[in-house]
């Protein structure tokens, strides 16, 4: 009984407490996979997408161009996992009939920092483990607070894209067109979930992030350096109302 006293007070801080003043833009992280041509230019567009339709709102941050192929294996999982970190939002594209391991293990990354995140998936194809009865990735992915899904039948709203652009004879694409309205889904999921209150009691806030910057094992920097960034991104954070 104690135990359960003394928890109670920290448990009901994710809904009691105010938010700090929330910043106009918001940085995003867009993971994804960043293996093929298709891929990489498909991310470029996306993002491109969501900067113009929400006027500047959610600033891409785009992995693929922060990688550097000289660094070691190790330096370029560090990059990314610090930039996931130090972003306002994350975006993850869960395609495929199997999920990309890495923007799995950057979406479980984020969800332990409590960061607002849009799961887009756009393959037309049956997935997963839950029987229909659930979102089309694995269910260990599924049902995390403060995570919005975004769905598009990726093959039927390009044939419904394609047929407005003949009939109406626009200028813009059918694949522009069809960028445009995934993009215009992911900002919508965007200004929905940052409307979901933090989940991370105040009292707990510092020393998760001060755990944060210890688990992945950073290559650079040492354990003091690293508490440190991560103590002050955690302040940030709190003050532009995200946590």
């Amino acid at each position: 009984m104690a135990s359960e006293s003394s928890s109670a007070p920290v448990l009901h801080t994710h809904t009691a407490l105010k938010q700090g003043n929330p910043p106009k833009q918001y940085t995003y992280y867009h993971a994804g996979p960043l293996f093929t041509v298709a891929e990489l230019h498909t991310n470029v567009l996306l993002s491109k997408a969501i900067s113009e339709l929400s006027s500047g709102k959610f600033i891409p941050v785009l992995p693929q161009d922060l990688e550097q192929r000289d660094l070691s294996p190790h330096a370029i999982r560090d990059k990314d996992l610090r930039a996931l970190l130090s972003c306002d939002l994350a975006l993850f594209t869960y395609d495929g009939s199997e999920l990309d391991a890495g923007t799995v293990v950057e979406y479980m990354v984020a969800k332990m920092a409590d960061i607002p995140a849009v799961i887009l998936r756009t393959d037309f194809r049956g997935s997963g483990d839950q029987g229909g009865k659930g979102d089309s990735w694995n269910l260990m992915s599924s049902n995390w607070p403060r995570t919005v899904g975004v769905t598009a039948n990726s093959m039927v709203e390009y044939k419904e894209s394609l047929a407005r652009s003949l009939n109406e004879g626009k200028e813009t694409t059918s694949g522009q067109s069809l960028i445009n309205h995934i993009a215009q889904k992911v900002v919508d999921g965007f200004t929905e979930v940052l409307g979901t209150p933090a989940r991370l009691p105040k009292e707990l806030r510092e020393s998760v992030y001060q755990w944060l910057a210890l688990m992945p094992g950073f290559k650079d920097g040492d354990d003091a350096q690293n508490v440190d960034a991560l103590s002050k991104l955690c302040k940030d954070k709190v003050s532009g109302g995200l946590l």
